[in-house]
């Protein structure tokens, strides 16, 4: 079996309060992620999902605990990380073209060459003809489009995404969706994906792993045995499909109502 790409080993991150202590945000995580593996991550809102993200990525370093890419402590950004963010990243100055070829450019890529890679991701992301458009001239659905080809275009190997389409109404959320399947399949890239949405975990993964009310750590880890290729909207009328989430769901739903109880405890 191939080595895990990425690996979390007992990793906690403390972030300083403005009152002088700590919180902490995730604890004890013990995570793995294979080779064009798409991992779903759901929790309680607040509970450290996205920063689990950023122990990754990278951006953030762990507290105590170990994290690895490719075998290697992660010291700094690794290789061949993309990121989508839950607010796009297009810059409002630039055209679509140049916002997808934008990534390249920053990695050496001459501006000839560069650009023809981004018209190319522009067309597989069914932008084709918007390339001179700029971001104040698109809708919610064609930003994410962009935001999706800014990432793909430089061909990561692991793709982070931290609830990319919580914003979308909920017919292009579904377009988006077998969008990023489509895709994704064949690139060999492993995929984290954020979400708060249980139905959209299932439709997407191969893997749901559910997070304990905060400071987080992994619950329970579910296998979603449904085949590919999928079609999100007619995987979600399947009976296999009800039977995966409600398993799931009875897990989740305790760390929810944990975490509801704790909030209204602070309040009160």
């Amino acid at each position: 079996m191939d080595s895990p790409l990425v690996e979390l080993r007992g990793a906690t991150k403390r972030f300083p309060t403005g009152t002088g202590g700590t919180h902490t945000a995730v604890r004890d995580l013990t995570l793995t992620l294979r080779h064009g593996e798409f991992v779903a991550v759901v929790g309680p809102t607040g509970c450290g999902k996205s920063t689990t993200l950023s122990l990754v990525s990278g951006l953030e370093p762990a507290s105590a605990g170990e994290v690895l890419v490719n075998g290697a402590p992660v010291r700094g950004i690794p290789a061949g990380v993309g990121y989508m963010f839950q607010n796009d990243a297009v810059l409002p100055w630039r055209s679509v073209l140049d916002n997808v070829a934008a990534g390249p450019r920053y990695r050496g890529t001459p501006k000839g060459k560069a650009r023809e890679q981004a018209r190319e991701w522009v067309r597989r992301v069914g932008l084709g003809g918007f390339e001179g458009y700029y971001p104040h001239q698109l809708s919610g659905g064609m930003r994410k489009r962009v935001a999706l080809a800014q990432t793909l275009v430089n061909e990561p190997s692991i793709l982070l995404m931290d609830e990319p389409f919580s914003a979308l109404d909920v017919q292009t959320r579904a377009l988006m969706q077998d969008e990023l399947l489509r895709l994704w399949s064949g690139t060999g890239a492993a995929v984290v994906f954020v979400t708060h949405d249980l139905e959209e975990s299932v439709a997407l993964a191969d893997r749901v792993v559910v997070m304990t009310s905060s400071p987080a750590t992994v619950k329970a880890t579910f296998d979603v045995p449904l085949e590919r290729p999928r079609k999100v909207e007619q995987v979600r009328l399947t009976r296999e499909f009800l039977e995966i989430y409600r398993e799931i769901w009875d897990s989740l739903r305790e760390e929810v109502e944990k975490a509801r109880e704790e909030q209204a405890n602070r309040v009160a």
